[in-house]
């Protein structure tokens, strides 16, 4: 599903006030749900991340964001984030897993000649498109075992 600019600015905005400076542990409001501590925007996993990035380089630019409701992930052959609606997350021995709501099927049409643009990619690269593994490696490092499209492992963008 395809959403647009501003959408995702509401995405970044709202995973900024929920991540508190630093990078941290997300602020307790009330019952938070397993997934909480992934609230955030993550670099890296297409490509190695890289070193030293500035909170707003990586802000500028993140590869995936976790909401409560939703993942939003970068396709490098689309200028729009792929978004997935979570059914179920629960915490795991070593992380994180989440079922999404069943991928749409169909492309849409460009309207070039009415020809039909592919559709992107709907899952990770995983077994299965609609399951998502995430094992946390450390304070501020995932990675998605077994996702062929998230080889390296992602690094939690910083706030400054």
């Amino acid at each position: 599903m395809r959403r647009t600019a501003g959408t995702i600015a509401a995405a970044l905005l709202l995973a900024m006030l929920i991540v508190p400076h630093g990078g941290g542990r997300a602020r307790a409001q009330g019952a938070q749900p397993p997934h909480a501590w992934l609230f955030g925007t993550w670099t890296g996993g297409l490509f190695p991340a890289p070193s030293g990035l500035s909170g707003e380089a990586c802000l500028s630019q993140p590869v995936v964001i976790f909401t409560r409701d939703l993942v939003m992930r970068a396709v490098l052959t689309d200028q729009f984030y792929t978004q997935r609606l979570i059914t179920t997350a629960r915490a795991t021995a070593g992380g994180f897993e989440f079922v999404f709501q069943a991928a749409a099927t169909g492309a849409e049409s460009n309207g070039l000649f009415g020809l039909s643009a592919p559709p992107p990619p709907a899952g990770f690269g995983c077994d299965g498109p609609d399951v998502l593994h995430v094992q946390r490696r450390g304070d501020n490092e995932i990675v998605f075992p077994g996702c062929a499209d998230f080889p390296n492992p992602l690094i939690r963008c910083p706030s400054r």
